[in-house]
Order: C-alpha cells, then structure tokens, then sequence
C-alpha cells in the first residue's frame, strides 16, 4: 500500500467510515485494478438503493458540471450513468448488470480515462452479514500501454475511495459529508 493510499485509509477511519480494505491490487501501464471493501451498517437493500442516489452522494468536485445534482443512474441493464445540464452532457457508464441488493456493474471509463480509449468495468457487490452489509466495490481498467494506466491508478483509487465513503456515510447518516468537529 502506497503512502498516499495509507493517508486515504486514516482519513477514511477518521470520518468514522469503517475501511476494511482499499487498494490499488494490481497497476500496469495497460491496465489496474482497484478494490475498496467496507461494512455498511444497513441491510443490502437500502445500500442498493442508494446507488440510484448518485445525485446525492457524488461530490461535486468530481463532476463535468460542477453540480452532482446533474446526474442520475438507473439501476436496470442499459441505464446510463449520466450527467446532464444546460450546457452539455456526458455519460460516465452504461449499467450492464443489475441484481437488486446484490450486484450493480457498469461499463464505464470515468472522468479524464474517457478520452483515453480504455474500458472500465465499475462493480459494487453487496453481501449481507451480520449488522449490515459487506460492500465491495471494484474497478478494473484496460487499455494499450501507451495509456499509462500504472500512474493512473493512485489518483483514481483516491477519487472513488471518496465516492465510496460518501456512499456509506450517505448511508449511514443520511449525509454524505463528515460531521465538522
């Protein structure tokens, strides 16, 4: 695990989200592979649904149009992933795997992999277990070499890392952002 994937581990505990494990498995320059697991104190279903919350648990940052609020996700195969507003749109994925409460799979190369002509697949697995839920959320990238993906992976893994604790927090509390202290 690389320094920057341990500070995103203590900065992740230190929200109160409870990281069991999230890591960059495997980087070369033609493909990574991307693993965040974390149990979710709520049953699979509400974790589930959540998921067609984007809008709510997305950061802003991390979007075309400054505005989480501009994008939607469908949990059904075919849906996009999409993001519209006045001045354009984008699609982040295409759901290719839909099994309520258990499994959401999207075919999607996010943010600045798109204009790489990768291909993404976005997976986030739900496990029922005692007090809640296992979520595991994975994203294998492949493209040529000439892509570079190894220097890739650390700032991808970092940005859904966030994605990811937003997602629970949302969750959890009903707010994706950490309580001020």
């Amino acid at each position: 695990m690389t320094h920057l994937q341990r500070a995103l581990c203590i900065g992740l505990f230190a929200t109160g989200v409870g990281v069991a494990h999230a890591d960059v498995k495997q980087a070369s320059a033609d493909n990574f592979l991307i693993v965040h697991s974390v149990a979710v104190k709520a049953p699979p279903a509400r974790v589930y649904g959540a998921l067609s919350e984007i809008n709510r648990w997305w950061t802003s940052e991390h979007s075309y149009s400054t505005d989480a609020a501009n994008m939607n996700l469908k949990l059904e195969a075919g849906a996009c992933f999409c993001e519209r507003w006045k001045d354009g749109s984008v699609e982040h994925g295409r759901v290719v795997m839909a099994m309520p409460d258990k499994i959401l799979r999207l075919a999607s190369a996010l943010g600045p992999l798109q204009g790489r002509a990768v291909t993404g697949i976005l997976t986030f697995q739900l496990k029922p277990q005692e007090g809640g839920t296992q979520l595991d959320v994975s994203y294998v990238v492949n493209g040529s070499s000439v892509s570079a993906l190894d220097k890739s992976a650390p700032p991808v893994d970092q940005v859904l890392g966030e994605q990811v604790s937003r997602l629970v927090r949302y969750v959890e509390t009903g707010t994706p952002t950490a309580a001020a202290k």
